[in-house]
Order: C-alpha cells, then structure tokens, then sequence
C-alpha cells in the first residue's frame, strides 16, 4: 500500500521518495495541508508522513484532523522544529511518531516499519480495490456479495492487500503464504493466483490482480 507524504520542499520530497523507493514503497505526495488531508480522508494509505510547517493548514491540524475524523492511519510527522516541546505537541495532536530533519534514510524506514508493524497486529479488517477482509471472522467480501475462498486463498489475498500497490514476487508469496524458503518447481502459485482471480474479479468486470510480467504481482487499488 502506498505512502502519502505531506510535505511542500522540493529537497526533501525527494529525499523521503528515495529512502521509500528503496524499499518497494509507493508515495504519493501532496504540497499543501488541504490537499493532503483530502487524499489521507478519501483512501486507505499504509502510513502519512507530514512536515509540520506547510502552506495553509499547517501539520498538527492535519493530523488533528484526521484522528477527529476517526483515521487510524499510523502518522510521522517531519519537522525542522525538533525540541521536546515541539515533539511533545505533535505527539498530542495524534502523531505516531516524529522525526526531526535532517534525518538518516536508514532512521525514517525503521520507523515507517516499525509504525506499519504495530497497525497490522491491532487491524480487523483490510479494505482495498473494492474488497473487505475480516480478520477475525476470514471472510471476504464486495459490495454486499460474500465470496468464498478457502484457507489458502485467503493467506494469499491477505499478504496481497497488505502489500497493494506494490510488487511482491513468486519467492515472496512462496516465504509469506506457503512459509517455503525454496521454489518447490510446481504452479502452486500460479494456480492459486487463478483461483482467487475467477473469484475476486470475474463478476466484477475488474483486474484486482495484475501481473508485472517478468517481475511479479501487484494488487491494484485504483
């Protein structure tokens, strides 16, 4: 799932791409508080980094705003203003995390992982291309349409959500979905992949799941 930075510098935008980049992670940037707070309000992003100091509404009122709004997207907020004071203020406002720049490439990855991985032990449900999964209960569904999937078909769709909008490779679903740290030489993957397609998107006239030929799979939210 994709990034979404807040941030109106030009250095440092492209700064925070890079160190994602470097990490499969997607981001999609906004320059000011509004513009920000309108696509953080309208889609699921995996975490949102903020600078606090922006044109129009600034960042605590950002996150303000979105933890008003009920959002329990997990927040960095980014900020030249790094005194205690000041990381204490973001803290209240609802921040999850705040880093000071300049900052290490190596720092702020730890600490979206580290965010990211704290959300998805408290999460009950993924919500993405039009699906909705229930942790608690496994069960998958669309508009009001419940689909059956068995076991493993919902490992599968659940580690391709977590992970949508980005590649994940054969080797990848191999590790996280059939716990193999070896190619088995067979189609499993593929076959399953089938499976889950006829499933999720032959009723519904889209292509969930996309193959990224010669690399993997993406699971496309758009």
């Amino acid at each position: 799932m994709e990034i979404l930075l807040i941030e109106d510098d030009n250095e440092a935008q492209q700064h925070v791409v890079s160190c994602l980049s470097a990490q499969a992670r997607a981001v999609t940037i906004a320059e000011t508080g509004e513009t920000g707070l309108e696509h953080a309000l309208k889609r699921d992003y995996a975490a949102i980094i903020v600078d606090r100091i922006l044109p129009g509404m600034d960042g605590l009122n950002v996150v303000r705003t979105l933890r008003e709004r009920g959002s329990q997207t997990p927040i960095l907020i980014l900020s030249n203003l790094g005194g205690i004071n000041d990381r204490v203020e973001g803290l209240e406002a609802g921040a999850d995390d705040y880093l000071g720049k300049p900052f290490a490439q190596a720092e702020l990855i730890a600490r979206i992982n580290a965010m990211t991985r704290r959300l998805s032990k408290l999460t009950t449900r993924l919500v993405a291309g039009g699906l909705e999964l229930d942790l608690i209960g496994r069960t998958v569904t669309r508009g009001d349409q419940t689909i059956d999937v068995n076991p493993q078909e919902f490992r599968l769709l659940e580690y391709l959500m977590r992970n949508a909008g980005q590649m994940v490779t054969r080797t990848m679903l191999l590790q996280h979905v059939w716990d193999l740290n070896f190619d088995p030489g067979t189609n499993v993957v593929e076959t399953h992949l089938s499976r889950l397609r006829a499933k999720i998107d032959r009723d519904f006239g889209t292509k969930t799941i996309q193959t990224v030929y010669g690399g993997g799979y993406v699971f496309r939210t758009d």
